[in-house]
């Protein structure tokens, strides 16, 4: 299991490949606020987007599964570089994580390909599991709350 800590002024944890959401460099820094744009790349597979609830301090284990009363989504990594952090660390503003200490996130090493990702919030800890797919692609109509 992995752990890591982070503190998000945005109440939201994204996780995405660098390479999935790339083309958002030269959007606004914030341009997930815009819920279209959100459920728009989160139903491509470009990224998840949790909200947490509040801004604040949180773990984030990466776990090898969960089993009861976890919500999912299909992600595609096509580099498996895939950042996991705080939604203000989203790629944008001409920016995109790049392991300064400033940046509340960890980035991992997938195999790339297509994954079904669980998740589950208890208290201040958000589990994530991650499982190959063939599916990439979501059908949400709202933004995920935790």
């Amino acid at each position: 299991m992995e752990i890591i800590s982070i503190n998000t002024g945005t109440a939201t944890v994204s996780v995405f490949d660098l390479a999935a959401i790339r083309h958002r460099v030269s959007d606004s820094p914030d341009w997930w606020s815009i819920v279209k744009d959100e459920i728009q790349e989160i139903n491509d597979g470009n990224i998840a987007f949790l909200g947490m609830g509040q801004d604040g301090s949180y773990r984030i284990a990466i776990v090898d599964d969960l089993v009861r009363g976890f919500g999912a989504l299909y992600l595609g990594f096509p580099s498996g570089q895939v950042f996991v952090g705080a939604g203000e660390d989203t790629t944008g503003g001409d920016l995109e994580p790049d392991g300064t200490e400033a940046i509340q996130g960890a980035v991992l090493n997938f195999k790339p390909g297509s994954y079904l990702m669980k998740y589950k919030k208890t208290g201040s800890v958000l589990e994530l599991a991650f499982s190959p797919s063939e599916k990439r692609s979501n059908q949400f109509e709202d933004s995920i709350r935790l």
